[in-house]
């Protein structure tokens, strides 16, 4: 560019602005100002939105909380009172038993025989499973406590007798079966 271009260009960017046109600014200006204005308040509503929403779930998770708590404790209250409920006919026989003065000894088996299968059926009920495992039977150590080890015309760590029932409550051991065991030949 030559020297006379140049002085026309720096006086047309130095030259003031007509009124409408700063008119136009100021509106542009204002419009700006305005659409910040606007957006600031959008964003302060969704904001105020979102922190109700956030504490409303955070209410939620709390009467959750609070509810699983109570249920827990009402469940381990209350956890044995069925089993309770199925032996008392178990009770209600032996009383009955023990009140008749002149019982024969076979009334008195056959009262016992019958008041053995209620406490049998109660534990079946309330998931309490024997464990009485056969003669010639594997050896399990999760279910059976060997008391001795035996010579017998068996394989070695086989069940040879049993000597107390062990029991299962849900599929865990409650108390093991007392069992001998073969020895190695």
């Amino acid at each position: 560019m030559s020297a006379p271009q140049d002085l026309q260009s720096e006086a047309s960017q130095a030259a003031p602005i007509s009124p409408d046109e700063a008119q136009v600014e100021a509106v542009a200006a204002q419009a700006d100002a305005a659409a910040q204005v606007n957006e600031v308040e959008r964003l302060k509503a969704q904001n105020a939105e979102l922190t109700e929403q956030f504490l409303r779930a955070k209410a939620e998770v709390e009467n959750i909380r609070r509810r699983s708590e109570d249920e827990i404790t009402k469940a381990r209250k209350f956890a044995v009172e069925g089993f309770a409920e199925s032996l008392l006919p178990v009770i209600d026989s032996l009383e009955a038993g023990l009140a008749i003065q002149e019982a024969t000894v076979q009334q008195i088996r056959e009262g016992s025989e019958a008041t053995l299968k209620q406490l049998q059926s109660a534990l079946n009920r309330n998931k309490v499973i024997a464990i009485a495992p056969a003669a010639g039977e594997k050896f399990d150590p999760h279910q059976h406590q060997a008391i001795s080890v035996v010579p017998a015309d068996q394989e070695a760590n086989t069940v040879v007798t049993v000597l107390q029932k062990g029991y299962l409550i849900a599929e865990r051991v409650l108390r093991p079966a007392l069992i001998t065991v073969a020895a190695p030949k």
